[in-house]
């Protein structure tokens, strides 16, 4: 993990700053995933249930904020060359997680991803998925070293130190600045707000350049039995 480490150790110019906050105070969570077995993908959903009940205890306060890293082993990734493949993998990841969810659908939450207000759920709670890969190259910024990771964090933690209002648009604003800088490229403008309607899942697998993106998400909601 040193290569994340050299990324998030303040003085840095990653652009995230709730990422730096969180790595400083050493309230970063990490999950290791050795290969994709049946027991690894049990192993990690059992991991993202206590990442849930530890997120469902949030006392609101950004400084107390766990975000949860989910590191794949380069055995686990094996094969995946392009970008391409890294995404395809992670929504696999995502549909194999979401199938063994022992809880059910949350109710009130878009079952299609291309509704607005869709999010990926698990153990009853909206999460959101930032899928960082090595194969970035242009978007530095999600490259977080050679080894495929998720980045995930409560989707209503955002809505609390980034809300659709103009101090979090601001806020959002600031961080999109910085991937400019850091990426020496424009940030997507897949990024959006959630509270506003935008498109989510775009936001989990962006593309690497600005003129492409994938139209149609690979995960779908199981039936309920």
């Amino acid at each position: 993990m040193q290569s994340l480490a050299e990324r998030l150790s303040e003085p840095s110019d990653f652009p995230c700053l709730f990422s730096l906050k969180s790595f400083s105070r050493k309230l970063i969570k990490f999950a290791f995933v050795e290969d994709l077995s049946e027991a690894s993908l049990d192993a990690l959903a059992e991991d993202l249930y206590e990442f849930v009940a530890l997120s469902k205890g949030w006392d609101g306060n950004v400084s107390t904020a766990h975000p949860l890293i989910v590191a794949f082993s380069l055995e686990a990734t094996e094969g995946c060359t392009s970008l391409e493949a890294y995404h395809a993998l992670g929504w696999r990841i995502l549909q194999t997680l979401h199938e063994r969810d022992r809880v059910a659908w949350p109710e009130g939450i878009p079952r299609d991803p291309h509704n607005a207000y869709w999010s990926w759920c698990f153990g009853g709670m909206q999460l959101f998925v930032n899928m960082s890969a090595p194969a970035y190259t242009r978007r530095k910024s999600r490259n977080l070293g050679p080894h495929f990771m998720f980045v995930v964090n409560p989707r209503e933690r955002f809505d609390v130190v980034a809300g659709n209002d103009a101090t979090g648009h601001r806020l959002r604003e600031v961080v999109r600045e910085r991937i400019d800088t850091y990426d020496n490229y424009p940030y997507s403008h897949q990024l959006g707000h959630y509270q506003s309607g935008e498109i989510e899942w775009w936001q989990y697998s962006l593309s690497d350049v600005n003129e492409e993106r994938y139209d149609k998400c690979p995960f779908h909601v199981k039936e309920e039995a």
